[in-house]
């Protein structure tokens, strides 16, 4: 499948660039940006920032506010988006077809004001 080969440019220092630890779950996120607001998956959240899937990214170097939704409530973070991507993939079973993932990398500028405090295990 091509999502391991795209993942390993740039050897295999690239995974330890990063300083800040990654939590490895998915969150369901409802996105709201210059181009309007959609639902998304986040992934690969950290402090810093996270990826988010979701068929119409925001333009790089936009804003975009990213709510997640809980039972207790909701928590928005606004972020800057850093890097666009749209990767192609090959599908092992060849009647589903290709696989594609669009998403967006984001930066968090700020956590809007509200019960919920962010904490990362370290």
């Amino acid at each position: 499948m091509l999502w391991s080969r795209a993942r390993r440019v740039g050897g295999p220092q690239a995974s330890e660039r990063r300083a800040e630890q990654r939590l490895d779950k998915v969150f369901p996120v409802y996105l709201e940006g210059e181009r309007g607001g959609g639902l998304g998956v986040a992934r690969n959240i950290s402090q810093g920032g996270m990826f988010v899937e979701t068929r119409a990214p925001q333009p790089l170097g936009s804003q975009v506010r990213i709510t997640f939704p809980a039972e207790t409530g909701e928590l928005t973070a606004v972020g800057e988006v850093r890097y666009v991507c749209h990767l192609l993939g090959r599908s092992p079973n060849v009647e589903r077809g290709p696989l594609a993932l669009r998403g967006m990398g984001v930066r968090f500028l700020y956590f809007e004001p509200g019960e919920h405090e962010v904490r990362f295990a370290h």
